[in-house]
């Protein structure tokens, strides 16, 4: 388990919250026992000087020479420090600030601990920042003209909170931030790694269900990994662990990317991975990597949207009905079946409305789609998903926002056809050694890769269907051997 430490200048900076043995001054830390300290260490860095060669500085310098992860960091330190890397920092900050109030006054301070303030209004702001900057109590200064706009943004100190309502809040938001700090360690087991499963509750197609969820962690646990579900609130954390699984739809331009590069950079075990993220996601990027590599596939066109006034000559060798497909579509969200050139045109000039480019296929009619479950290059089960009654795809958006799937069964990997698998492996093999889902259609000895999607779903009563409890044992089981050769190097 990772070991905490809370650095203040003076042990009386403290004395307002509730007292603890993790609490140590920078000349503690300086010393014997920041460097008898164990492997994994957090410290939340509290110093009073923030200021280059102040105190602070030297804590969060002195915690990336011990290879101990600093909060905030040096990094984050350099960041207030020189107004143009904040304004980097700040980048793309302008629709937060447009949706405060106006109020009375011109000018404003807003003070935030672990991204959170008193005053509701601004929650959202301050949550956006403190991802921009970690680092556990800053100030904004806020300038109005037309709309807020940010003069300064600098760390504070615990002297700084004076007020008995900041120091209330401060404490109950450092509790919610790290609540591991005060939490007594598990009675009667003992675990050799901590891995973080992030799962996000207020999605409605998650890559796995609660049961799922539950399934994961049992199978960690009895393999003496100590699991635990994280949202995407807790970004902040993910350092206390040794490796991230995201359970959550990935994007790239999305928070569980962000989660996959941070667990990355700290040399975590992550699944997915950053690259693998970037790679699935964008159905353009796979469709070229596949046909370059011989990979079989259907027919395949990449459009741009100066082509929308002209689809159905630039389609003219290609027979309907077509499928036309969003780059970055999950679910069988943004992909369309167009049976004429009608249809073509205008739904194919409404999907470049939003999309700089646009995938067209052929249309290949099979009553349900293969999914080969790989990790490590190695097939881990087999599903077959049966198109939804009357419908071509095997989930259905109805447009009250209901969703309908086909059926399923699963199988052992070697009942499924040989060329799907090895169709399959193939595909993977050009994206990485992470955890992928191959969709594939088979129409008699055709064999066609459809896409490669990280983070697949693997949902109880579903995939599961055949291996039971042994498919979470076999996927936490890989989890580990990466863990041990992480430990090892």
């Amino acid at each position: 388990m990772p070991r905490f430490y809370v650095v203040v200048d003076d042990l009386s900076d403290w004395s307002p919250y509730y007292p603890s043995q993790d609490v140590i001054t920078f000349e503690d830390y300086l010393g014997e026992v920041g460097s008898r300290a164990a492997e994994r260490v957090r410290v939340v860095n509290l110093c009073r000087n923030y200021k280059y060669l102040g105190s602070a500085w030297y804590c969060a310098l002195l915690a990336e020479a011990r290879g101990h992860h600093a909060f905030p960091s040096v990094r984050t330190l350099s960041d207030f420090r020189s107004r143009s890397l904040s304004d980097i920092q700040l980048d793309g900050i302008d629709p937060s600030l447009r949706k405060l109030p106006a109020g009375d006054k011109k000018e404003m301070k807003v003070r935030i601990w672990f991204g959170e303030c008193l005053r509701p209004e601004f929650a959202p702001l301050a949550k956006n920042l403190f991802e921009r900057f970690p680092c556990p109590l800053m100030e904004v200064s806020l300038e109005f003209d037309k709309h807020w706009e940010i003069e300064r943004i600098r760390p504070i100190s615990l002297r700084d909170l004076k007020d008995s309502e900041e120091q209330e809040a401060f404490a109950n938001a450092f509790e919610r931030f790290s609540n591991k700090l005060w939490r007594k360690p598990r009675a009667g087991k003992r675990f050799r790694y901590d891995l973080a499963i992030l799962a996000n509750p207020e999605e409605d197609m998650p890559p796995s269900d609660k049961v799922a969820l539950k399934k994961f962690i049992k199978a960690g646990e009895e393999l003496g990994i100590a699991t635990e579900l994280i949202t995407p609130r807790d970004y902040m954390r993910i350092p206390e662990y040794d490796g991230l699984f995201i359970r959550e739809t990935t994007s790239v331009g999305h928070h569980t990317y962000r989660f996959a590069k941070k667990a990355e950079a700290e040399g975590m075990v992550v699944i997915d991975d950053p690259t693998s993220i970037l790679r699935c996601t964008n159905k353009v990027y796979l469709a070229e990597l596949l046909n370059k590599q011989n990979i079989p596939t259907p027919q395949t066109r990449i459009l741009h949207k100066s082509d929308a006034p002209v689809l159905a000559e630039k389609l003219a060798d290609m027979e309907f009905p077509l499928v036309l497909k969003v780059p970055d579509g999950s679910f069988s969200r943004g992909v369309v079946k167009v049976a004429n050139r009608q249809e073509l045109e205008e739904q194919g000039g409404m999907l470049l409305k939003s999309s700089a480019l646009l995938l067209v296929q052929e249309y290949m009619y099979t009553e349900y789609d293969w999914r080969i479950g790989v990790i490590n290059n190695k097939p881990l089960y087999a599903c077959r998903y049966y198109m939804v009654k009357n419908h071509w795809q095997i989930y259905k958006h109805g447009a009250d926002s209901s969703v309908k799937s086909g059926g399923f069964d699963a199988m052992p990997t070697f009942e499924a056809p040989r060329a799907v698998v090895d169709a399959a492996l193939a595909a993977c093999k050009l994206i990485g050694d992470g955890f992928y889902g191959v969709d594939l259609k088979q129409a008699g000895n055709r064999v066609a890769v459809i896409e490669v999607n990280d983070n697949p779903s693997i949902d109880s009563g579903v995939e599961d269907q055949y291996l039971g409890n042994q498919l979470y044992t076999s996927f936490m089981e890989e989890f580990l051997r990466r863990l041990e050769d992480r430990r090892r190097k």
